[in-house]
């Protein structure tokens, strides 16, 4: 069988935070033009720019735009027209602008992201004269329910000014992206909302944002003598335990699963890209991510430029805080880097990703929104809570590629997403035709032990190269190591599943290697049996729940298997055996034979089934690690 080695070590520097200056000048950065601030034509209930308090009436101008070309150089820009309300600046202003944005060579994307109120021929007429590429965002949460948190200041709603919007958008065969903000007017209606949004011919994209706002515990205060009837709501919707509209990290996860799968199951991921289920995808497929929230060109390449001349960092951060230097005194790109490393909530925020060097979601997650983790920490004392969202995205994720026709299966809590790199065999497809073809010609495998019990290609310790077998090959038991040769026998013959690799564990004592786990990889035929066998492995561990000795955790591993000869990425399940935390290798090995005594009599036992145990019994505490 093929051996699955050790995740290759990379810095975790460079996995989730890169400095500006460590990237070269291929690399682009986003800038937000705040062209008016704060100003805005509605007072929606949650809004977190009027929060920052940033001025209004002032607006950014074409001087602000060349300005950013001088700093930036030959850097790529994308640039973000944002608000407030961008399009308060008025027609003219709006077209001096993109007429020196489409004059400026680094520029390559320009992105304008408005409520859609004011949206009409005219504009459109602008926008295609003056920028001809111009990318549109909406604000749409949703269905009219989910946008009831979007008002006027006169408090009524502004859900069918953005419906005439995307109207007319489609009708001008022009296309959108929608940013919608998870609220509780959308929690447990995730297929509802998502088909609701697809059925806008225009729409491109969802980008889903979370509204993590527990920590706002007090209304804005009126800007003039009179309380505008927004505020009044908003005051009604704000107390000492948090905002009305504000959800938890872990209804954010649930809700962007549920919203993948129907994404996935009624076909609208041919025409819309739905994020964050897209960057998690392409890094779970080891791809590149625009997504600074997967990527590690995070707030060092994001930055924000106010009318009054304010330039700082991303605008999720908290302001004044993530004030860098004026505009007009950054001089060249070394200016910018400068201020960086003298801001105490970028030092703050670079300390933070450092808690990641031991989570084994990093290449993945890519340590998240600096922001979010920033505020929750301060908020809380602690962002176990996000990290703990990100990882159930992850492993919900991982399910949906492999099983999207199962979509029950995201929301388990036993299996979990782990990269196990290199973990290849030499030709899955071949291998699975053999493994369920008796009459198929097998050659001689390589067999040889080592003084530890490993069984592979050279009987040496440590991860090497094995042979594949097969229940059919007059060498199957000879290459199963004793200790885990009841499981494998289990497996293969009761549940009828196809094992591509299995370990004993080995404690390696008297050399320098790493101790190696208890686990047998499985294969599955197809994505039905994907889903069946990490729904029957996920009842076989909640069997064992309180049966297996406090120092072994039992685990279902979901990663991927690549097949040498093709490269085809095939989705796989390892059953772990691991020491639980607390114990020592030494604890781990006393304890793992009754561990798989008790594990293989629960797999033997435990019948197929069409779901997972997790909607039946809750996980204990120590499996959700």
């Amino acid at each position: 069988m093929s051996s699955t080695l050790t995740t290759s070590t990379t810095t975790v520097g460079a996995e989730v935070w890169r400095p500006l200056e460590d990237t070269d000048h291929s690399a682009s950065v986003s800038v937000v033009l705040k062209l008016r601030g704060e100003t805005c034509d509605v007072d929606c209930l949650y809004c977190f720019e009027k929060r920052k308090f940033a001025p209004g009436g002032a607006q950014i101008t074409p001087k602000h735009v060349r300005r950013l070309g001088q700093i930036f150089g030959e850097r790529p820009l994308a640039i973000e027209l944002h608000g407030g309300e961008p399009l308060t600046v008025g027609k003219q202003a709006m077209a001096a602008l993109l007429d020196e944005l489409g004059a400026q060579p680094t520029v390559h994307r320009v992105h304008l992201q408005t409520n859609g109120v004011r949206l009409d021929d005219e504009w459109l007429d602008l926008f295609d004269t003056h920028y001809p590429g111009l990318h549109i965002g909406i604000s749409l949460d949703g269905d009219e329910q989910g946008n009831s948190w979007r008002v006027g200041y006169d408090g009524t709603a502004i859900y069918p000014h953005i419906v005439n919007a995307l109207n007319l958008l489609a009708e001008r065969r022009g296309s959108c992206g929608i940013v919608t903000v998870v609220t509780p007017s959308v929690l447990g209606r995730a297929a509802e909302v998502i088909d609701h949004i697809a059925a806008f011919e225009a729409v491109r994209a969802v980008h889903l944002l979370p509204a993590f706002d527990t920590a706002v515990t007090r209304p804005l205060k009126a800007a003039g003598r009179r309380t505008s009837p927004s505020r009044r709501l908003q005051a009604l919707a704000v107390g000492e335990d948090g905002a009305a509209w504000a959800i938890t990290p872990g209804q954010y996860a649930e809700f962007v699963l549920d919203a993948a799968a129907r994404w996935i199951g009624a076909g609208h991921f041919r025409r819309i890209k739905l994020d964050p289920a897209v960057a998690a995808i392409r890094r779970l497929k080891g791809l590149e991510t625009a997504h600074c929230h997967f990527a590690a060109h995070k707030c060092s390449h994001v930055f924000t430029a106010y009318p009054d001349g304010r330039f700082g960092s991303c605008d999720e951060l908290p302001w004044p805080q993530a004030h860098l230097l004026p505009l007009a005194a950054a001089r060249s790109e070394a200016d910018v880097t400068a201020a960086q490393h003298a801001n105490p909530l970028l030092t703050t925020g670079r300390q933070l990703m450092t808690t990641c060097a031991s989570c084994p979601y990093r290449s993945v997650c890519g340590g998240g929104c600096t922001a979010t983790r920033w505020r929750m920490l301060k908020a809380t004392g602690s962002d176990d809570a996000y990290c703990d969202h990100r990882a159930r995205l992850i492993d919900g994720m991982a399910h949906l590629l492999a099983a999207p026709d199962h979509p029950a299966g995201a929301h388990c809590f036993r299996a979990h997403w782990r990269p196990t790199v290199p973990n290849v065999i030499d030709d899955a497809d071949a291998f699975l035709a053999r493994w369920d073809d008796p009459a198929a010609p097998r050659t001689s495998a390589r067999l040889r032990r080592s003084n530890h019990g490993n069984i592979n290609a050279v009987g040496l310790p440590g991860q090497h190269e094995a042979d594949d077998l097969d229940p059919h090959h007059p060498q199957w038991r000879d290459g199963i190591e004793d200790r885990v040769w009841p499981l494998v026998d289990t497996i293969t013959r009761s549940w009828q599943a196809v094992t591509y690799d299995s370990c004993q564990g080995h404690a390696h004592l008297g050399t320098v290697l790493t101790p190696s786990a208890f686990r047998v990889g499985l294969l599955p035929r197809t994505r039905a049996e994907y889903a069946g066998l990490a729904a029957r492995l996920c009842h076989a561990l909640a069997a064992t729940d309180g049966y297996l000795p406090a120092a072994v955790t039992a685990r279902i591993v979901r990663t991927e298997l690549t097949s040498a000869r093709t490269s085809r990425r095939h989705p796989v399940l390892n059953l772990t055996l691991t020491p639980a935390p607390g114990s020592t290798w030494a604890d781990y090995f006393v304890a793992l034979e009754q561990a798989v005594r008790t594990l293989t009599h629960v797999v033997r036992h435990t019948p197929a089934v069409t779901g997972c145990a997790c909607a039946l019994r809750p996980p204990h505490p120590s499996r959700e690690a």
